[in-house]
């Protein structure tokens, strides 16, 4: 195996949660995954960030949001702007149907189970 000299940066992941409690949370299991947390109150503060870094691999949003769209509605913008990043949506209240999630997408109901988290991401991005 090659050993690089310049290890890569960890993994940038986008979480996307409108309750601080649960914010800390995700951003807690983005870390304990190995990678960098990024943090967004809302969907619009998620697309200013998107738009203003290249870094990102993986968004991990909530569904239920105030503003002017929803986890759902941000999940399909990325897909169709920045294709490369992966998406795991999360609602304490809903059920998808797998037609309504993106293409390459995963959903998780609520509460988060840390363990299931951390190794859909590993497994969805790479080991860090």
């Amino acid at each position: 195996m090659m050993v690089l000299d310049h290890p890569l940066p960890p993994a940038v992941v986008l979480v996307v949660e409108d309750e601080m409690l649960l914010r800390m949370r995700a951003v807690d299991m983005v870390e304990d995954a190995g990678f960098t947390p990024l943090e967004a109150v809302d969907a619009d503060e998620a697309v200013a960030i998107l738009e203003s870094r290249s870094d990102i691999a993986l968004l991990l949003t909530d569904i239920q949001m105030p503003g002017t769209m929803d986890g759902l509605g941000l999940a399909r913008s990325v897909r169709e702007r920045w294709p490369p990043i992966k998406i795991i949506l999360v609602s304490g209240q809903l059920r998808l149907a797998d037609i309504e999630i993106p293409a390459d997408s995963r959903f998780f109901g609520k509460p988060l189970e840390a363990g299931e988290m951390i190794a859909e991401m590993q497994s969805m991005i790479g080991r860090a």
